[in-house]
This record gives C-alpha cells, sequence and structure tokens, in this order.
C-alpha cells in the first residue's frame, strides 16, 4: 500500500514536468577566439623559444534539445569555428628559425545541461550551461613566411580528437510564436593539439572563447 501511494505521489509531482516537455532547436553564429601559447628553453646549450598566435575566426552552433519542465533543459550540440594560425620557433643552437601561417578548423559534438533563472512564462530568461563533448581539431599549412636553417617544422596537415568541457552563459529572449533570440558566450576546454607541434612544445591547454547570436524555436 505504501508502494501505492508512493507510486502516486510520484506521478503527481512529475506529470507536470512530463507535461512541460518541449522540444527545440536553433542556430547561433558569430565569433571564435582562440588562446595562444608558447614556451621556452635556456640551457648552458643554448635556448629555443616557441609560440603559436591565432587569429579571431567565424563560429556557428547548431543544437537541439528539450525542456524538463520550467527551468532545466538538456541540449546536443554542433559547433564549428575556424582560425588562422601563425607559428614561430627560434633556437640558437643550432641557429634555425621558422614562421608559418596555417589554417586551423574545430569540428565539436557536446551534449549541455541548462539551467534558467526564470520560468518558461518569461520573457527574459538568463541561464548557466555546463556540458562534455568531442572535438576535432585539423590544421593544414597555407605559408612558411621565413625559414633559416633545419628547424622542426610541424607536419604540413595534423588533426586530434580531443575530450573538452564546454560552460555556457547566455540569455533567451521570447519573441512570440515559438522564436526566441539566444545569446551565448561560451568557453570550451581541452587539450592542445597545437601546442604539441611547436617546438619546445606548448605547456597550456586549448580554450575556445566564442560569442554566438541566433535564433531557436519550439516545437
Amino acid at each position: 500500500m505504501r508502494e501505492f501511494f508512493a507510486g502516486v505521489v510520484a506521478v503527481c509531482y512529475l506529470a507536470p514536468i512530463l507535461h512541460a516537455q518541449e522540444y527545440y532547436a536553433g542556430v547561433i553564429g558569430a565569433l571564435s577566439t582562440l588562446s595562444a601559447d608558447g614556451n621556452s628553453v635556456v640551457s648552458s646549450a643554448g635556448s629555443q623559444v616557441s609560440l603559436y598566435r591565432p587569429q579571431n575566426g567565424p563560429a556557428l552552433n547548431v543544437f537541439l534539445g528539450r525542456y524538463l519542465g520550467n527551468y532545466i533543459s538538456v541540449q546536443g550540440n554542433f559547433i564549428w569555428n575556424a582560425n588562422d594560425l601563425t607559428l614561430v620557433s627560434s633556437s640558437t643552437a643550432p641557429a634555425s628559425y621558422y614562421s608559418e601561417t596555417r589554417d586551423s578548423s574545430q569540428d565539436s559534438f557536446t551534449g549541455d545541461v541548462l539551467v534558467f533563472f526564470r520560468d518558461r512564462r518569461s520573457r527574459l530568461r538568463p541561464y548557466l550551461s555546463a556540458g562534455v563533448g568531442l572535438v576535432h581539431l585539423r590544421s593544414s599549412e597555407r605559408q612558411i613566411e621565413f625559414i633559416s636553417g633545419a628547424p622542426a617544422l610541424p607536419p604540413r596537415v595534423f588533426s586530434a580528437n580531443v575530450a573538452a568541457l564546454r560552460v555556457p552563459v547566455g540569455i533567451d529572449v521570447r519573441l512570440g510564436r515559438g522564436f526566441c533570440l539566444r545569446y551565448s558566450f561560451s568557453e570550451t576546454i581541452s587539450a592542445n593539439p597545437i601546442s604539441k607541434q611547436l617546438s619546445p612544445p606548448g605547456e597550456r591547454g586549448l580554450k575556445n572563447f566564442q560569442n554566438l547570436w541566433g535564433l531557436l524555436r519550439t516545437f
């Protein structure tokens, strides 16, 4: 009997949540900024210095989600961004240096949990989110601008798959007829396949900051 009443109470509690479940989908895009990295090694035998400098580039996030009541949703994302890179390395023993420009792109698949600070009837709904996923990074050589001696050059093309933690914050602005304007600022943290190609290798992880605007629609 206790189990029966517990089941009734659970159904009564969950029914509004289950009834409120709705899907949504959207596209947001704008700007991606990658973190830079470098390293230096100095000894009695000589010194080595390396760094890479990224440029801002375009980003696009396509997502599908489901509301779980008034304050929580789960969301799957496909995220693409592209950033130009400049890699530089210099060594005194033996004397050598190079500077090259490269293309790079990232394809990411992540799953997020969003926590909203206002219920679904509100026009303005700020949210905080966190998720994990997989990032595929690919980079190809564009041009070697300067070279002297016999430096250790990175491969003409390299790629890597790395796990990532993604932390977005943002706000949804209800427009009517099921549409919302969404702004999102996110930081994605992962291992750094670019730093591994430097000589000497860099020491920091890769951070991908994205400012994104766009629309979502519930259905």
